[in-house]
């Protein structure tokens, strides 16, 4: 008799979702799908709004990642509209991304991931989080909330909010920083360094204990989708958007403005979010990994001296591209130190306290503009149409949960296999578990 094995909710993820893993009656695996249970609507309800509002409205889609929104919706406003705000601008809005790259960053790793790494995949459930971490690492928990609140901070400072930042506006920024505010942040980032440093000593050690089962356990190709300039990793500003084929090669490098012939959505019939791909390869053939994966996979390098040396040793243990899911987690501590490192860099630039920040007397006119930055999850992609009065006709959203989700449901669907037909689970070599239970 067949069976379904149903996990609902989804824990760990910022949203609503379902995983459905189906079995015959020989415990065979038949299918597994990764269902978003709700929708949103956003892009409907931004029609007939004024194009400035869209920028407040936007970051409201997530709680993890809305700098990244706020950011992607202004760049595709001053694009329709036709405007480049002062450089002081686009340098705090870099900033921004940095500041959100770290938080996220370090909450991913610290809370979600390395709860299952350091008690153990095999421990019970209730102990496989980040108190039991806090509770007998007090130290390591400590280390963890310090980087992600100077993160988080600095995001404060720059968008007005703690969360749901309001300080980007058409032709700039609605703030500017002073000399003590950016000197009171350069002191902490020089601390968040030295958490950096100590948090990729402990990357590290979970890599190499679970290095086995990081290069076996729902590992498959796929393609890879990031930005990068002129092949250089980067999460905002003048970038292109790169594909990586399955084996290895860069097969699309294309304009931001002109992604709409390289991606399509395919609408999966147990989901309310459209898997994204790369169209030339068609579906399924085309379905990518974005993220901190994709980022990696399809930069030639990184920005930073110590995130290039990092990345190094991530390729020279796992190869380009890296095709391990469980990846993820090393390739998102590689991004963690070139934020830390680019935030710096900002920081210290003279500009970064200048008050030209806004551009005066601007007219809004028809026209429609693309934004794409990163999210710490996945590309975002805002596309809006705006008419001569400054009011959206339309808009199209893609996210970082379309980007990833069918090779989420691809990961599913080849770990399911392993564990239920090949048992992969008995034959794993598991280190001991750093926080025993």
């Amino acid at each position: 008799m067949s069976k379904e094995i149903i996990i609902e909710p989804a824990t760990r993820l910022e949203g609503h979702a379902k995983i459905t893993i189906k079995l015959d009656k020989n415990n065979k695996v038949e299918d597994a799908h990764f269902s978003v249970t709700l929708t949103r609507f956003f892009e409907k309800f931004l029609e007939g709004r004024l194009m400035e509002r869209l920028v407040r409205i936007t970051p409201r889609i997530c709680g993890i990642c809305p700098e990244a929104h706020h950011l992607a919706s202004i760049s595709a406003v001053e694009a329709a509209w036709g405007i480049t705000p002062p450089r002081t601008a686009l340098k705090l809005r870099d900033l921004m991304a940095q500041a959100k790259q770290i938080s996220s960053h370090a909450l991913h790793f610290y809370a979600l991931a390395a709860p299952d790494f350091l008690v153990g995949p095999l421990a019970e459930p209730q102990y496989r989080n980040v108190v039991t971490v806090i509770k007998n690492l007090p130290d390591v928990g400590k280390k963890a909330i310090e980087l992600m609140r100077i993160g988080q901070d600095l995001c404060f400072l720059l968008g007005g909010r703690a969360i749901h930042p309001v300080t980007c506006v058409p032709g700039g920024q609605a703030k500017s920083i002073t000399e003590e505010e950016r000197d009171e942040q350069l002191k902490r980032i020089e601390r968040a360094l030295e958490l950096t440093q100590f948090t990729v000593d402990i990357a590290k050690k979970v890599v190499n204990d679970y290095l086995d089962v990081i290069t076996k356990l729902g590992v498959f190709d796929s393609y890879y989708l990031g930005l990068a300039k002129d092949g250089v990793h980067t999460i905002f500003g003048d970038a292109t958007v790169r594909v990586m084929s399955p084996d290895g090669k860069i097969v699309a490098d294309f304009s931001k403005k002109d992604y709409l012939d390289y991606i399509a959505e395919h609408v999966a019939p147990h989901s309310y979010a459209t898997h994204i791909f790369y169209k030339p390869a068609g579906y399924p053939d085309g379905v990518w990994r974005a993220g901190p994966l994709g980022r990696i996979n399809v930069a030639d390098k990184m920005e930073t001296p110590l995130a290039q040396e990092a990345l190094k040793e991530f390729r020279d243990a796992v190869g380009r591209p890296c095709t391990a899911t469980l990846a993820y987690n090393w390739a998102r501590i590689v991004e963690l130190v070139q934020a830390v490192e680019k935030a710096k860099i900002l920081l210290e630039d003279p500009d970064i306290v200048s008050k030209d920040v806004k551009l005066a007397n601007l007219e809004p006119k028809e026209g429609d503009g693309v934004g794409i930055v990163e999210a710490p999850r996945g590309t975002l992609i805002h596309h809006y149409w705006s008419d001569d009065k400054g009011i959206c006709k339309k808009a199209n959203l893609i996210v970082a949960t379309n980007h990833n989700i069918a090779t989420v449901e691809k990961s599913f669907l080849v770990t399911a296999k392993q564990i239920f037909e090949d048992k992969i689970h008995e034959k794993l070599k598991l280190p001991e578990p750093m926080i025993k239970t």
